[in-house]
């Protein structure tokens, strides 16, 4: 990835099945930020504290709580709405004036007030410095901030984007005190100062503690007095633990299918129950259009015609992920099926060998699928190991699959040297544009050498200046097409997202959304 952006650990894989429980966070516990503070362990790690920098999952989830944003997704939406703004609205008719104005009264958690000044600062910052693993990717549109007073603020975009709302809402519009931030270098002490429903009390190896930010105005109404947050850095078996010993009471992001399926199986008086919600984190293997292998059409429709997603969803996930047929997922605005239209649902060995037929391929064709551990689910080797089997039963392969760490596979990556290999994504905001320009547009994020005029010189601008999102699904549709008859990737699957709680805790429902946003102001403990 060129990323930064959020290649994150992608599903809570679990194992649901028609058992799944679904009763906790249906009622109210106590609420108002008296409650009880709530703790919750993930196998994710947080990157970054400062905005300017986290672009992964754990990142945002700390800034969702700590900073506020201009406009932000309300629980079960996917349209941006007021949060520090009292008001935002394009002012032109070509998408490229975007003002906002503030509420009155805002404070950060220390007390500074927040005005346009810091605002501008935030995104001047985030541009200037340019972390590589940073957010500042988000915003090539972005020309210049302008402050006509301290309530309002001005964006002048250099091109059109009527999804800019929706970037401003994600944890890369978060806006910082401008007295507590360096303008040229990333704070490096682990604290944070914002003006979110949470402030960050302490934030080390092992953990981050939050409680109540007491000068917090805004749309958030906080159920407990505070959230701690137990990292297990992965530890899939050590955060299982935790939670079945009561350490802690919400075990998000990192149980393995195993894990879920022993829980739900316990007895009914075991103490904790799953919660099932909506995702739109996707995963695909990625084809090197420069590859002397996967670089021709013929050997990657062939792999489009043989892998069986069903299969792999069930041996592999035990049903906690769902077929992908296309790059924009189920549940986003824009949405088709042009890889089942194209390719089918059930693999075709016979339309295998004539597509590599049409292409003058004859004999097996050797292939390597590279992967990395845990860094997309801890069951990502053995997805890889079981779509090379699919490919070899057919007789036209010859696959095995290799796996490097992170660092080292992002590098290789970047220089060309993989053929095919398995990408996640996580979204920035819920919209077909993020799951299509970063993929296809200029500095395509995937490094796979893939270009086409259409897209890029056509497609992706005319749905990037559409403010009636509604009106680009014929264009994304086309964009789907397209990307299926080249097929420079193939989708795989679409996660759902679970979390694992104790039955005293509440409000989860509210926390697992499309939006990505994990909200720890609806969670209740009683």
């Amino acid at each position: 990835m060129n990323k930064r952006i959020q290649w994150g650990v992608l599903p809570i894989v679990a194992g649901l099945g028609a058992g799944l429980l679904t009763g906790c966070g249906t009622e109210s516990g106590d609420s108002g930020s008296g409650g009880s503070s709530v703790v919750m362990g993930m196998s994710d790690d947080v990157l970054a504290t400062d905005p300017a920098s986290g672009y992964d999952p754990g990142s945002w989830l700390l800034f969702n709580n700590v900073f506020q944003s201009l406009l932000s997704f309300p629980k079960g939406g996917t349209e941006p709405e007021p949060d520090a703004a009292q008001s935002c609205e394009f002012t032109d008719t070509k998408a490229q004036v975007y003002e906002c104005t503030l509420k009155d009264g805002l404070k950060f958690s220390n007390g500074d007030s927040l005005t346009s000044e810091d605002v501008k600062f935030s995104f001047d910052r985030t541009l200037k410095i340019n972390d590589d693993a940073g957010p500042a990717i988000m915003f090539p549109m972005l020309d210049k901030v302008e402050t006509p007073d301290e309530k309002t603020v001005v964006f002048k975009l250099n091109t059109p984007d009527a999804t800019f709302p929706s970037k401003i809402a994600s944890g890369a519009g978060s806006i910082v005190d401008h007295t507590q931030y360096d303008a040229d270098g990333l704070r490096k002490d682990g604290k944070a100062v914002g003006s979110g429903p949470y402030q960050l009390d302490s934030f080390d190896d092992d953990q981050a503690v939050f409680s109540v930010n007491e000068n917090y105005k805004g749309t958030a109404d906080p159920q407990n007095s505070g959230v701690t947050l137990k990292f297990f850095h992965g530890d899939q078996g050590a955060l299982k633990t935790a939670l079945t010993d009561k350490k802690v009471d919400i075990a998000y992001r990192g149980l393995t299918a195993g894990d879920i399926t022993d829980i739900e199986n316990a007895s009914p008086d075991s103490g904790v129950e799953v919660v099932e919600g909506t995702s739109a984190e996707v995963q695909h293997l990625v084809f090197n259009m420069d590859d002397p292998v996967t670089g021709r059409v013929g050997v990657r429709k062939a792999i489009a015609y043989l892998i069986d997603r069903e299969a792999l969803i069930h041996d592999v996930y035990q049903g906690t992920a769902t077929p992908l047929y296309s790059i924009i997922p189920a549940g986003i605005g824009g949405h088709n099926t042009a890889f089942f239209d194209t390719y089918g649902a059930q693999p075709s060995k016979s339309k295998a060998a004539a597509a590599l037929a049409a292409d003058n391929i004859t004999g097996k064709v050797k292939l390597t699928l590279w992967s990395t551990p845990s860094r997309y689910g801890p069951a990502t080797g053995q997805e890889l190991k079981t779509i090379a089997q699919q490919l070899n039963a057919s007789g036209l392969f010859d696959a095995d699959v290799k796996s490097v760490a992170f660092d080292q596979y992002e590098k290789d990556i970047a220089a060309g040297k993989y053929g095919v290999y398995v990408k996640g994504w996580v979204p920035d905001y819920p919209d077909a544009d993020n799951f299509t320009a970063p993929f296809f547009g200029k500095g395509n994020v995937l490094d796979n050498n893939y270009s086409n005029n259409e897209i890029t010189g056509s497609l992706i601008p005319e749905t990037a200046a559409q403010p009636d999102r509604s009106a680009t699904d014929d264009p994304f549709g086309t964009l789907q097409d397209i990307v299926a008859e080249d097929v420079p990737v193939l989708p795989v699957w679409q996660a759902k997202q679970y979390a694992v709680v104790r039955d005293d805790v509440y409000g989860l429902e509210y926390c697992l959304d499309a939006s990505t946003v994990f909200r720890f102001w609806e969670l209740s403990k009683g």
